[in-house]
């Protein structure tokens, strides 16, 4: 997968209209996705208060099975949104959003996956220990001004930190292993 982008990484500080984004895309989808969906969830830096970000809100639409994609990726795509497969992690699938909406990465993710438990994880960390949300909060301007166009880079250079986050909220050696080579994989 590649993971360069265009354009200079931007990091800027928290938004508190970021959580008002959210709900408004999230119920644009479970309108769509209706009783397909167990939940959505705000996932990502824009979810944690406090936290500087890149300026995209990111959603996991939550699955109870992988029974559940082929109706959730048609009910997507009426949306407007593009499957781009998993890209290479298990348990989560990655679309392209509507040109349009605000800006947001989409992914399906299935109950139980690791990709969903890393997500919602970290978020929760981060939201009760907003020491360790500023230490990562500074990382990531510090690797956004080494690596501003080198989306790889920056991802890579947050991988050890976030991994140290993971370990801490208990996640089991077979899941961080998995979560830091999807960290890692080069393009």
């Amino acid at each position: 997968m590649k993971r360069n982008s265009a354009g200079p990484l931007q990091i800027v500080d928290y938004d508190p209209s970021w959580p008002t984004q959210f709900e408004m895309l999230r119920s644009r989808i479970l309108d769509a996705l209706g009783s397909v969906v167990d939940s959505i969830e705000h996932v990502g830096s824009t979810s944690v208060p406090g936290l500087a970000a890149k300026p995209t809100i990111d959603m996991d639409v939550v699955v109870l099975s992988a029974a559940d994609l082929p109706l959730t990726i048609e009910r997507l795509a009426a949306l407007g949104y593009q499957h781009l497969g998993n890209l290479g992690i298990e348990g989560r699938e990655a679309f392209e959003s509507p040109s349009g909406r605000l800006a947001h990465h989409l992914y399906v993710c299935i109950r139980g996956s690791v990709a969903l438990t890393n997500h919602l994880t970290v978020r929760d960390y981060l939201r009760q220990n907003s020491d360790a949300a500023a230490k990562y909060g500074l990382l990531k301007r510090r690797l956004a001004k080494q690596y501003p166009t080198d989306a790889t880079q920056y991802v890579e250079g947050k991988t050890d930190f976030l991994l140290g986050v993971l370990r801490e909220a208990g996640l089991p050696a077979d899941a961080l292993r998995e979560i830091g080579d999807a960290n890692r994989r080069k393009p």
